[in-house]
């Protein structure tokens, strides 16, 4: 694979650095070890997760909202992780600022969820201290009670972050000497350019609370190693036999610098593996059912329409509705990429972006997955879904909000691939700290891309700032 290095312009190595030296190792407690093993206090260690608090979150680039969340000047989201608070605020000017969320008075927090600031100023609800949507402090009330030097411009101006936007979202970094964001997101930004997910609008989102480590939640996503198993309806689509345990899936895995990885369509997805003949139209309809995301019912026509002209589980049908899809998005005006093998690739892969975002790219579309603690805990985490998809120009839809936070049982607002997901990653965080449990052992073949992220992480945790 050749990408372009950001701050040369040319080609770069995109291999992941892979393990740590005594440097690094030494300054974190529960290393990694190998490439092989994750020790499980990773996962549940109190001191652990401090030093995640400390040394990763505050140090590193986070996707914090979608773009269309602030569409306008004055509107405004709030960004909390492990238990710090931002605003990312639409500017006149059309660009985004991240403020700190917290009076200069007294720690008052300025917005809560989403919302708009009235008149472009930001008002502390406790003394009526104001701002204007930059940050610049515009009021003190009875500023003539405040001694000389306590209302200095310097210090009474809201603090902000480093802020930064691709591919639809706003990205911030706490640490204003961090490198620039498309360096950090090196290689992956590149390589999902491909099937410009910049073009995408928020379909839905919603969200739900796992009692389990957030680096545990999304490394079930890493791989596909687990869907004989979990999905036995996806997996029945590639006309193996339930006995054959052999995995005749294989997607490619890639590890990459920063700590990233993807896994992508292999020679078996395409139908040419095995003798495996793949009912796509099939695996489509699963895929839709209780999900409305990577693929959608609009692809589900498109691939239908197909169906009468070529047998679903031929080869040639995969080819087919690559045809009648970008057909149809230029007669709908849906903006189209580039047809490439890099984009086609990707249709039902995943990307993983360090630290905590994953997209799934299918079709025009993207399933998005952001983890994050919660309640403090090491034990909790926030998995936020977002379906994307790209509309006809000009019929975009308006503002998104979140369709709320659901239980993972709920049936009615998670389909059933999900909920299969869901129950495994608590059960694993509860299996993790069996007595005669130490550490994960990890597929070289599989699963290297868990191994390549924890690897980063150590050298994260071992920086000094």
């Amino acid at each position: 694979m050749t990408v372009t290095d950001p701050r040369t312009s040319t080609p770069a190595k995109v291999t992941p650095i892979g393990p740590n030296g005594e440097e690094v190792t030494s300054k974190v407690p529960f290393h990694m070890k190998d490439s092989l093993h994750v020790p499980a206090e990773r996962y549940y260690s109190r001191e652990f997760y401090d030093l995640e608090k400390e040394k990763l979150w505050s140090h590193v680039w986070q996707m914090a909202c979608r773009e269309e969340e602030i569409p306008d000047p004055g509107d405004f989201v709030e960004y909390e992780i492990v238990g710090k608070s931002f605003l990312l605020v639409r500017q006149n000017d059309g660009s985004v600022k991240a403020l700190h969320n917290a009076c200069r008075h007294r720690g008052t927090q300025l917005g809560k969820g989403s919302g708009r600031f009235p008149g472009g100023q930001i008002v502390c609800p406790f003394h009526g201290w104001r701002w204007k949507t930059d940050g610049q402090c515009s009021h003190v009330f009875g500023r003539e009670g405040f001694s000389d030097g306590v209302l200095s411009r310097d210090e009474i101006d809201l603090p902000e972050c480093l802020v930064d936007t691709w591919g639809g979202h706003v990205w911030i970094n706490m640490d204003r000497d961090a490198g620039p964001l498309r360096e950090a997101l090196f290689p992956v930004a590149d390589i999902l350019d491909h099937v410009n997910v910049g073009n995408m609008r928020v379909k839905w989102w919603k969200e739900v609370v796992l009692n389990c480590n957030w680096k545990l939640a999304q490394e079930a996503f890493f791989e596909s190693y687990h869907v004989k198993q979990t999905h036995p309806q996806l997996y029945t689509q590639h006309n193996q036999d339930d006995a054959d345990e052999t995995n005749r899936s294989l997607p490619e895995y890639q590890s990459f610098v920063n700590g990233h990885g993807l896994f992508q369509g292999g020679d078996a997805q395409r139908g040419s593996t095995h003798g495996n003949a793949t009912n796509v139209l099939e695996m489509a309809r699963v895929l839709w059912s209780g999900q409305d995301a990577m693929t959608l019912e609009r692809d589900l026509w498109v691939m239908e329409s197909v169906s009468g002209k070529v047998d679903p589980t031929d080869p040639q049908f995969g080819l087919a509705t690559v045809d009648a899809l970008f057909e149809y998005w230029e007669s709908a005006g849906i903006p189209a990429y580039e047809r490439r093998p890099e984009a086609l690739r990707l249709w039902g892969g995943d990307v993983f972006m360090f630290p905590n975002y994953l997209m799934l790219p299918m079709y025009n579309n993207c399933l998005c997955y952001r983890v994050t603690p919660h309640n403090d805990d090491p034990e909790q985490c926030k998995f936020e879904v977002w379906s994307l998809t790209a509309y006809p120009e000009g019929n975009e839809p308006g503002r998104p909000e979140s369709l709320g936070r659901f239980d993972k049982d709920d049936a009615d607002h998670w389909g059933l691939i999900p909920r299969q997901d869901f129950s495994n990653i608590e059960r694993m965080q509860q299996g993790i700290k069996a007595p005669s449990f130490t550490e994960t052992r990890l597929a070289a073949k599989w699963e290297l891309t868990i191994s390549n992220m924890h690897e980063e992480l150590d050298r994260r945790l071992a920086a000094e700032y």
